[in-house]
């Protein structure tokens, strides 16, 4: 596998930076057992999951921290889970040990002084994400989009995969307007007409599709999404604890192919009700996408090759000012013990 071999080099989900304060900055990865003669228990800092998910299920049921407790380690919930570009600011600022997010996001979260590196790689996902319309917006094509307004989240995935659909379609990407916003403030714009369409992910098109009111324009698979979604964690923790990154990964796998085989155990965790729960046709939507979606793997040569290619397509769509050397940032998982 072509990736870096020395963890010694330079490696879900948080809403703000903001929220990580109150929980102190920096600290020690370690605590030990007063008295005991214990040897010193590594903590984990990683943003809280929710009400869905592996992370929401280990951490209801404990089997995380058991998980993890064979290495000597536990989980302490940070935060919250959201964007990647926060999450990726606490990592740099240790106030963050491990974070999920796209590699579009991540590739922009590395060109600035990245305190991170990526250890898991889950393949795009083919069918939740894409281009939302309304369903009497008379859009019918990714052509129609000129001249219209389309809500993104900048450097992140909404943009990734507009301009990648515009690509496919030999269409200037100056011809369509991209209107930048938070993904989590864009549904009141969406469906009050501001913009006419929003490029986004599964966490937000769920909801909107389940409503019954919008509807993909194309989805990732019918525009050659590349955007995976990758597990960071802080390259001073991957450096120091290599064994707790290895569990990490065995949990996250292992969990992932058991949410594959039956998603609705891993919706609703905590709560089936209020607005982080999912019911009706919103429920149903969100069961048939993670069925269709893939594992957490290591990263291999086949997913840095398409790495790269995100990389290379930001530069080219002038996203970033030049292309991030994606290899540099990875951690070979399966090398670790």
């Amino acid at each position: 596998m072509r990736m870096s071999a020395r963890l010694s080099a330079a490696l879900t989900l948080l809403t703000a930076l903001a929220a990580l304060t109150a929980c102190g900055s920096g600290g020690s990865d370690t605590a030990v057992d007063s008295g005991s003669g214990a040897a010193p228990t590594v903590t984990v800092r990683v943003p809280d999951p929710g009400n869905s998910g592996v992370l929401a299920v280990g951490k209801k049921d404990g089997s995380l921290d058991k998980a993890l407790a064979e290495v000597n380690a536990k989980v302490a919930w940070t935060g919250s889970a959201g964007p990647f570009a926060p999450a990726a600011q606490a990592l740099n600022a240790d106030q963050l040990d491990i974070a999920t997010g796209s590699i579009t996001s991540g590739i922009t979260s590395l060109s600035q002084n990245p305190g991170f590196k990526f250890f898991t790689a889950t393949a795009p996902d083919p069918v939740g994400e894409g281009i939302l319309v309304k369903k009497d917006s008379g859009i019918d094509s990714v052509a129609d989009l000129v001249g219209k307004k389309v809500a993104v989240n900048k450097g992140g995935t909404g943009e990734y995969l507009l301009l990648k659909a515009l690509a496919e379609e030999d269409i200037p990407a100056e011809k369509v307007e991209r209107v930048y916003l938070r993904a989590d403030q864009t549904a009141a714009v969406f469906n009050a007409g501001q913009v006419d369409a929003w490029a986004v992910w599964a966490t937000y098109s769920v909801a909107e599709l389940g409503l019954g009111e919008a509807r993909f324009l194309v989805d990732g698979q019918t525009i050659g999404s590349d955007n995976y979604s990758l597990t960071a964690v802080r390259t001073d923790f991957a450096e120091q604890h290599p064994d707790v990154v290895a569990a990490l990964y065995g949990y996250l796998h292992d969990a992932s192919v058991k949410e594959k085989q039956d998603p609705a155990a891993y919706l609703n965790v905590t709560t089936d009700a209020g607005p982080q729960a999912l019911s009706g046709e919103a429920k149903r939507i969100q069961i048939e996408f993670t069925g269709k979606g893939s594992p957490v793997e290591p990263i291999t040569d086949t997913d840095i090759t398409r790495f790269e290619a995100v990389a290379r397509f930001y530069a080219e769509q002038q996203v970033t000012t030049e292309q991030i050397d994606i290899a540099d940032h990875l951690i070979d998982v399966t090398t670790l013990s």
